[in-house]
């Protein structure tokens, strides 16, 4: 049914694996497209209470494959935009699962790879992993995983790795939230323990708490501070010989940012 990766089921628990170690599960159209069918699959198998994402062999995912990004560089606009739906459909469709979600990170986790892991609720790593929003190296921004990677680490750090591409450790990634722990390679097993224990909640229980969650993120950038912020999208007043200016400054956006974002003390 698949080819580019494999479901295996532990009891309640199924592992999603990328199984393309050879190209360290980079991700192209068609493991988009399986990772899309996959998580509809496991939407409606009533026995799965938990899903884990994880890649075969040393890596997680290092993210766009290298020869899907040459066939994009000669592909039409239309083409283009096509398949970053395709991909912003996956991430949303692992995203909204009703049950938990668990990416199991172990050595690169680069660009796409970075965004897989944020779609899911939580992340554990392993002691040589290594996060990067990496496109801006490429001239290319990280448009598509973004609401997940700012979900993850909100947008104060997302304003410095998204414009410095800087490679975080399992460690450091820790007190970034980027993962929830990280831990040596043989004790992988005790990720099994907030596995088991996801999996006693009831499924309505589960999906009712990703919903809650959704609204309280949505309810807070459209309500209150958002409200002071709002003002500097708007265009400013079109004068001959001026250019019109629409979304957020740069200062806007630190200043939104420091409205709804205490100064973090790890910086």
């Amino acid at each position: 049914m698949f080819e580019t990766l494999t479901i295996e089921h532990n009891g309640p628990v199924a592992t999603l694996w990328m199984a393309r170690p050879e190209v360290f599960n980079a991700f192209n159209e068609q493991l988009i497209d399986e990772l899309s069918r996959a998580c509809e699959q496991l939407e409606q198998d009533a026995s799965v209470r938990v899903v884990v994402l994880g890649g075969r062999g040393p890596h997680f995912s290092a993210g766009a494959d290298l020869n899907w990004m040459r066939r994009a560089a000669t592909a039409s606009e239309q083409d283009n935009l096509e398949d970053a739906r395709r991909f912003a459909r996956m991430l949303r469709a692992l995203s909204t699962l009703s049950k938990p979600t668990i990416a199991r990170v172990q050595g690169a986790a680069l660009g796409g790879g970075t965004g897989l892991a944020a779609a899911c609720d939580m992340a554990v790593a392993s002691s040589d992993a290594v996060f990067s929003t990496s496109e801006v190296k490429f001239g290319i921004i990280p448009a598509v995983i973004s609401p997940y990677v700012l979900r993850a680490i909100g947008p104060r750090q997302a304003l410095r790795y998204f414009q410095s591409a800087e490679r975080i450790s399992a460690e450091r990634a820790l007190p970034l939230v980027w993962c929830m722990r990280w831990h040596r390679w043989s004790n992988w097993m005790r990720l099994w323990r907030p596995g088991e224990a996801l999996a006693g909640g009831r499924p309505a229980g589960a999906k009712a708490a990703k919903e809650l969650i959704a609204a309280v993120q949505v309810s807070r950038w459209t309500s209150g501070p958002w409200k002071h912020g709002a003002a500097h999208c708007a265009p400013a007043p079109h004068r001959r010989g001026t250019r019109r200016r629409v979304g957020l400054s740069r200062q806007a956006l630190a200043r939104l940012d420091e409205t709804l974002n205490p100064i973090n003390p790890q910086e």
